[in-house]
């Protein structure tokens, strides 16, 4: 939980949000972040999902915290946004990307609908470098476990992002790599997991909570030998 925190701290200080901004908040989750902009900051934050059940929670979210005139929340494609050009101060994009087919699509549309002088910030999972063929057929049995648990995922390096978002016009301002500031996040996952063993079996069963904690290695792994890692990007509209 700190882990994370620390990250949207690190994102919020790159997107300089002030009362009033729009925000277009891509894979919203349950709203955690966008409350986060709509308290701390005064922004308006319209939030994108593919799931029902998360525009459901962040909307339950935002009324509990007395902030939905600041919040909305909708059924949405991050990789289509049906908004005017121009919509909006902000484009949030956190950690949805690594499960986008076409994250190419996704990032011309947030210049697109940014607002001269306006931010993308975005940070996620990803390849440390571009993978060869043989890395695949090395690593494929660690992928399929990883999909097993998580889910298909398409993963991109950082560079990608970086000359994508110059490819349509954006400054990119900040793009570090933070895998090594993010190695401890299986180690929190795992000591979790134990600790609950008991009532995570319960709701996914005992193989499927085994599986998490194989993942945990896993990533772990990946972090340490330069396979994957984590990334956080910002870039600006041209006024």
């Amino acid at each position: 939980m700190a882990a994370t925190n620390e990250l949207t701290n690190q994102m919020l200080a790159l997107a300089r949000l002030s009362p009033g901004d729009k925000v277009l908040d891509i894979g919203c989750g349950t709203g955690k972040a966008a409350c986060r902009m709509a308290a701390d900051f005064g922004a308006e934050v319209t939030g994108l999902s593919p799931s029902a059940q998360c525009v459901a929670d962040a909307t339950a979210k935002a009324k509990e915290l007395s902030q939905q005139h600041l919040m909305q929340f909708q059924i949405g494609d991050g990789m289509a946004p049906d908004f005017p050009d121009n919509s909006f101060d902000c484009t949030w994009v956190m950690e949805p990307s690594h499960l986008m087919t076409d994250k190419s699509a996704m990032l011309k549309e947030c210049a697109r609908v940014l607002k001269p002088g306006g931010r993308l910030v975005l940070r996620d999972i990803m390849l440390d470098h571009p993978m060869s063929l043989q890395d695949a057929i090395t690593y494929r049995d660690e992928f399929l476990l990883l999909k097993d648990v998580y889910g298909r995922g398409d993963l991109e390096p950082l560079t990608f992002y970086e000359e994508h978002c110059k490819a349509n016009g954006l400054r990119v301002e900040h793009c570090r790599n933070i895998t090594s500031e993010t190695l401890r996040t299986f180690d929190c996952w795992r000591k979790n997991a134990l600790a609950h063993k008991a009532t995570v079996c319960d709701l996914i069963g005992e193989e499927a909570w085994q599986q998490f904690l194989d993942s945990c290695d896993v990533l772990q792994k990946f972090w340490l030998d330069k396979v994957l890692g984590y990334g956080i990007i910002s870039a600006c509209k041209p006024a």
